[in-house]
């Protein structure tokens, strides 16, 4: 029998769970977990402490904040943007941006990237 490889990983399936319960606040810190990683998306669940950030920088996909406890300040490409739970943010593709937290904060993030193609196939 083979193995399953699981698409999802480091969340229980079949469940309910409240996912903003996955990641804890670290003093000072920036805290992520990892829920799927492949070559066309990735998501990751993170938790920033007051004052922490992610700086400037870009991504090969468009980006999806979902806020899901606290506050953040987003900035794309010198546009800021406040968000607080309950609020989705899209970062597209290619385009600078970073991300701080205005309080502490958890927000859900999917990158989505377009599929690698050869040419002339």
């Amino acid at each position: 029998m083979t193995e399953k490889k699981e698409l999802i990983k480091n969340i229980p399936f079949s469940e309910a769970i409240t996912i903003e319960n996955l990641v804890d606040y670290e003093e000072g810190r920036v805290v992520s977990r990892t829920l799927a990683s492949k070559q066309n998306i990735n998501i990751t669940l993170f938790a920033f402490d007051k004052n922490e950030e992610i700086s400037a920088h870009t991504s090969p996909g468009d980006a999806m904040v979902q806020i899901l406890d606290g506050e953040a300040l987003i900035n794309i490409d010198g546009k800021e943007i406040t968000a607080s739970k309950g609020k989705v943010v899209v970062m597209p593709a290619n385009v600078p941006h970073s991300v701080g937290a205005v309080t502490q904060f958890k927000m859900l993030l999917t990158v989505v990237k377009k599929p690698l193609t050869i040419e002339g196939l």
